[in-house]
């Protein structure tokens, strides 16, 4: 397995991607030509999002809803905080435009498009250089041809303006989520078209002639003209993959299910992985006003893995409350100028300093030992930052700085699963990610969790996960009626009609149509709820006599997530879903046994606090460990991409996929 790891290039991240591949291509000898497939994931989308550096949008909306966006939803999510903050809208009020037109819940049309009033608006957006526009009408998703007529308008009066339609990025109900999404897509598209074009552009330059695909938030991979089409879908495409790797990591050895941990520079993120699988959702937030109040952010509908952004990364700033406590996060300081130990004239305190005063990453060994990291400088600005306004040493205040960050995750890791009524010490904490296997002990036995897990290659098993995924499509309609009153009809030709799609895809990506995997589902729930209930449906054709069959099936998925029945009262369909995929790649690992004497490098002081205090022990170099390699705790070990802590009272040992795996003692 080879393994690189560059920093971000903030100017054009596609350099950064070059340079990662030629460092690592050198490295194993292999030459560009000789790749057929290399597989991307990005945070770009994200990042665009949260720092509003889209392009300049517009929306088109019906007449009297152009501010459902600013509206959103009765919901609040603080019901006690009387100043609460909504987040911003994508698209300014003055570039929010209401159309004359109307369709009806049925997808019939009550008041026809009004197309000269379109191209007045056209004329407009030209004069003020609008880049991009969200059409989303009420009730497209049953009738389209509306917001199609206007696409049409569009390309011929302003060509060099980016669209995108509600009823393809969305098309489903609820006005809010469908708008929301919509913005959210087109406002990043130009800036995604740009970056993956750069990127492909570099590939070739490089001799590269294979496919190239985009990691998607849903687990799956698409080609480079489905992630520019729909970016949004791109939001979690890092993150999702991490979870996909735990997830092999899972399958390959005794732990189908375990808590997902990943933890990098700037966040740490949980997932729960079920019998193998991670769990997935069909909604998501992003730019929250408060990080982490969930309803505080922008919604947008589309399938992704869940999980649960838990704290902060090895970038994320430390620094006095208030309260006259410290604190750590949401501010981050990111690769540029990075902690204050890189050198780069970083002048704040992070997490990454309090782990190099601690001990636990050598100086000399970060990146490999291509990045030589500054002790003296963590010191100076933890000493000044943190511990003289606490009355601390520079040490106490470190440990204080890496404790707080635990707790935080560990609180968070703990209320996500008991959210979904999961007890997280179930659960094995599978941690990955440039820091987490350095927190990761403490993490695990602040979570009360049997096995701590750290696979070989941490610091870049998101990368690995991206090898775990395969092509991937989802679609949504949404056909809504009480199930013993349903258009069956009308529902069998909705998933029929997206089959077919899903199908026409991957056999354009090169999916032979037999190994083509669909699974169909349906959003469901009792007349007068607010909320659905996702069940699986059985293959066929489905008519009234699956009523009764539907009916069961939902049942018995409510109680398996409220533990409680529900009431007698009839059940309505509300959105049909479709997933097509190809079968999953075919990933072999492969270990040898070795003595773990051979592994040791020496040893090194770190701060242990059961001994209150520093103490000598052995680093191990994790390359060198083989498979039923064991060792007591405490320890350190080191690869290039990360480092794992290893405390007290612990036995580690390799498993047969070359994970670390560490239990305690008592």
């Amino acid at each position: 397995r080879a393994v690189g790891k560059v920093l971000t290039t903030h100017e054009d991240p596609s350099e950064a991607v070059e340079n990662g591949l030629v460092e690592l291509l050198g490295q194993e000898g292999v030459e560009t030509e000789q790749l057929g497939t290399i597989i991307h994931g990005t945070t770009l989308v994200t990042n665009a999002l949260i720092e509003r550096k889209g392009a300049t949008t517009a929306l088109l909306t019906t007449d009297g809803f152009r501010d459902a966006v600013a509206i959103g939803t009765e919901h609040r999510y603080d019901m006690y905080d009387v100043f609460i903050e909504k987040p911003e809208p994508l698209v300014p009020r003055s570039l929010r435009y209401g159309v004359r037109e109307r369709s009806l819940d049925d997808g019939s049309v009550m008041l026809e498009l009004d197309e000269e009033q379109v191209r007045s608006i056209v004329t407009e957006l030209r004069g003020r250089e609008v880049r991009a526009v969200a059409v989303s009408f009420l009730h497209s998703f049953r009738n389209p041809a509306h917001e199609r007529r206007v696409w049409e308008i569009l390309a011929e009066e302003a060509p060099e303006i980016t669209v995108s339609l509600s009823s393809e990025v969305a098309p489903e109900i609820r006005e809010y989520e469908r708008t929301s999404t919509t913005v959210a897509n087109v406002y990043a598209r130009p800036l995604v078209e740009g970056y993956l074009r750069s990127l492909e552009d570099r590939l070739r330059r490089l001799g590269f002639g294979g496919s190239l695909y985009i990691m998607l938030s849903n687990g799956g991979t698409a080609s480079v003209e489905t992630a520019c089409r729909f970016p949004v879908r791109l939001l979690e495409s890092g993150p999702a993959a991490g979870a996909l790797a735990a997830a092999f990591y899972g399958r390959a050895t005794d732990f189908p299910e375990v808590l997902s941990f990943d933890m990098g520079g700037t966040t740490a993120k949980a997932c729960l992985i079920e019998g193998g699988e991670p769990l997935r959702s069909n909604e998501f937030e992003v730019a929250r006003v408060y990080r982490f109040k969930k309803g505080s952010g922008l919604p947008v509908k589309v399938s992704v893995i869940e999980m649960i952004e838990i704290g902060a990364g090895g970038g994320s700033i430390a620094s006095i409350g208030p309260l006259g406590l410290p604190k750590v996060g949401p501010r981050s300081a990111g690769s540029e100028p990075g902690p204050a130990c890189y050198g780069r004239d970083g002048s704040e305190p992070t997490v990454t300093d309090a782990d190099l005063i601690l001990g636990y990453l050598d100086p000399d060994f970060f990146l490999g030992g291509k990045m030589r990291l500054d002790r003296e400088a963590a010191l100076r600005t933890i000493e000044e930052k943190i511990a003289h306004p606490l009355g601390l040493d520079a040490v106490e205040a470190a440990w204080g700085i890496h404790q707080v960050v635990n707790e935080n995750m560990a609180n968070a890791a703990r209320v996500h699963a008991i959210e979904r009524g999961k007890d997280p010490r179930a659960y094995p904490l599978f941690a990955f990610g440039g820091a987490g296997p350095v927190h990761g002990y403490r993490v695990a036995r602040a979570l009360g969790v049997p096995d701590f897990i750290a696979p070989l290659g941490a610091g870049a098993t998101s990368a690995f996960g991206f090898l775990c995924a395969p092509l991937s499509f989802d679609f949504v309609r949404s056909l809504y009626g009480r199930l013993h009153e349903l258009d069956w009809s009308g529902a069998n030709e909705a998933l029929e009609e997206m089959e077919g799609e899903g199908r026409d895809l991957l056999r354009a990506s090169g999916v032979a149509d037999a190994d083509v995997m669909v699974r169909r589902l349906c959003e469901m729930r009792y007349v007068g709820q607010g909320h659905e209930v996702t069940v699986e449906l059985p293959d066929g054709n489905l008519g009234p006599d699956d009523a009764d069959r539907l009916t069961s099936l939902y049942r018995k998925e409510y109680r398996r997530l409220y533990s409680r029945e529900g009431p007698d009262v009839p059940l309505e369909a509300i959105t049909w879903r479709l997933e097509v995929s190809s079968p999953r790649p075919r990933i072999q690992l492969d270990g040898e046994e070795s003595d773990p004497g051979d592994a040791r490098k020496g040893e090194r002081e770190i701060y242990v606090p059961e001994e209150e205090g520093f103490l000598a022990v052995p680093v191990y170099d994790r390359y060198l460990l083989g498979t039923s390699a064991t060792f007591e705790g405490p320890a350190v070990v080191e690869e290039r991409e990360s480092t794992v802590v290893i405390g007290p009272e612990s036995r580690a040992e390799i498993d047969a996929a070359r994970n670390l795996v560490v239990r305690w003692s008592e």
